[in-house]
């Protein structure tokens, strides 16, 4: 059998959860997900979990927050004047938002915190600091 090397183009199907067993994305339903294998399209623990697969073959990969969406950076939360928000947006905690960055880049942020006076917006992605693991099946090598 074929087994996956570097620069081979996949499909996998998956089922990602945290470590408490609550899942936050899977491929159910879904077409497979489809990557080139050491390119970066994809969190670096799942690109190194895929050399020497073949195809039919399932496992379960086990990801540090390091290897999958990094740690949680306090430089990514930002306290911004409330009177700085239009009125039309909304505030509550838990809202994802979109912010322009200086050079015109839109970035996701969440709404983590809300006083009188302020409205902490966190742009670390909403995985980071958090180890992941998923169940994967390789579907194709293209």
């Amino acid at each position: 059998m074929t087994q996956v090397k570097s620069g081979d183009t996949v499909a996998i199907h998956y089922t990602g959860t945290l470590l408490d067993g609550s899942t936050f994305d899977s491929s159910e339903g879904r077409e497979p997900l489809e990557f080139t294998v050491g390119s970066g399209q994809i969190i670096p623990g799942l690109d190194t979990a895929m050399p020497g697969m073949e195809v039919g073959e399932k496992k379960v990969v086990k990801i540090d927050s390091a290897d999958a969406y990094g740690d949680v950076n306090p430089e990514m939360r930002q306290a911004v004047p409330r009177e700085g928000i239009p009125a039309d947006i909304p505030l509550e905690i838990g809202t994802q938002l979109q912010m322009q960055t200086p050079d015109g880049q839109a970035m996701p942020v969440m709404v983590v915190e809300v006083d009188d006076s302020t409205v902490t917006l966190d742009a670390n992605h909403p995985l980071a600091g958090k180890d992941l693991q998923f169940d994967i099946e390789l579907v194709k090598i293209a």
